[in-house]
């Protein structure tokens, strides 16, 4: 009879424990092209949502980068995409009050860094004059924050060097390393190009604007901000760089569903530890940095009510 009754009631509580149960959702992110950071920080994310959310997928989608998936997120071809700081900025921007596109999480800051051989005679963006530059590929906001660097610098970026535009992020380190490009630019501790070039044989040099270009290249780009790249962040790497970055996004379609939204905010913030481990900047898509990091009004709602929730917003 304690044998049956016992069965009956690990049957109740697993009725119980099944009507209570999150339901299966999948959704789509658009990352970038192969070889660039988004596509290395989407498939950390994805992992780490997955193990704090089981019932949670996220789905990537190869795409050309910023540009693209804020056209695919307009149209609702997709879900969620990554999107940088400089795209972000003006598209959320230019809407207005009107309801549209909105942040769901952070991802991570971006600071903004050339790359060059360590043997090479170039060591400032002034040394660039002349040469030729591989500025990132045609849709990555990435490529937006070179120009800005470049021309705060005092550098016209269509006619003082020879602007090397990508297909695919990945290009980019190989052409340096075959001599095809002098420099190569690009953003972030865990953005796979700047591995690539610091692993390469002989070693790589890693710098940002002069201080004294700062404010002007500041002045051209809302979205930017001074950033610093600790020491040893690469190898070879061991003094700290100063330098402009600015946050990338997370970024939902038009009428993203809330419950959806809630439940991939609290995921990736109970499984920011696990991306911090998969991704070397993944500890900043913390939800507590958004209202830093942008306006809250540029928020998705069920993102607020997330962060009411926990304090990072006053009720």
């Amino acid at each position: 009879m304690l044998k049956c009754l016992s069965l009956a009631a690990l049957s109740v509580l697993a009725t119980l424990a099944a009507a209570h149960a999150e339901p299966a959702v999948r959704v789509d992110l658009g990352t970038a092209t192969p070889g660039g950071g988004f596509p290395a920080y989407g498939e950390a994310l994805a992992a780490a949502v997955h193990e704090a959310d089981p019932a949670l997928t996220i789905e990537l989608r190869t795409t050309k980068g910023s540009t693209e998936n804020l056209v695919l997120l307009r149209e609702g071809k997709l879900d969620l995409a990554l999107v940088q700081g400089e795209y972000a900025y003006d598209a959320l921007a230019a809407q207005g009050n009107a309801p549209g596109l909105t942040v769901v999480a952070p991802v991570d800051t971006t600071p903004g860094m050339f790359v060059v051989p360590a043997a090479s005679a170039i060591h400032a963006v002034s040394d660039l004059r002349g040469k030729a530059v591989a500025l990132g590929t045609h849709s990555s906001g990435l490529t937006v924050m070179a120009r800005a660097v470049l021309k705060g610098s005092g550098i016209d970026p269509e006619h003082d060097i020879t602007p090397i535009l990508l297909d695919r992020a990945g290009d980019g380190p190989t052409m340096v390393i075959e001599g095809k490009a002098a420099a190569l630019w690009g953003g972030s501790v865990g953005w796979p190009g700047f591995k690539t070039m610091a692993a390469a044989p002989g070693g790589a040099r890693f710098f940002g604007p002069a201080p004294e270009a700062v404010a002007s290249i500041l002045a051209l780009r809302p979205s930017l901000r001074r950033l610093t790249v600790p020491a040893n962040a690469f190898k070879g790497q061991e003094a700290a760089i100063e330098t402009v970055g600015s946050w990338s996004f997370t970024m939902g379609k038009p009428g993203l569903d809330p419950a959806v939204v809630s439940r991939l905010v609290r995921a990736i913030d109970k499984g920011k530890a696990k991306l911090a481990q998969l991704y070397a900047q993944g500890g900043e898509s913390d939800p507590r940095n958004l209202p830093g990091a942008t306006k809250v009004e540029w928020l998705h709602p069920a993102t607020v009510d997330y962060l009411r929730e926990i304090g990072a917003l006053p009720r």
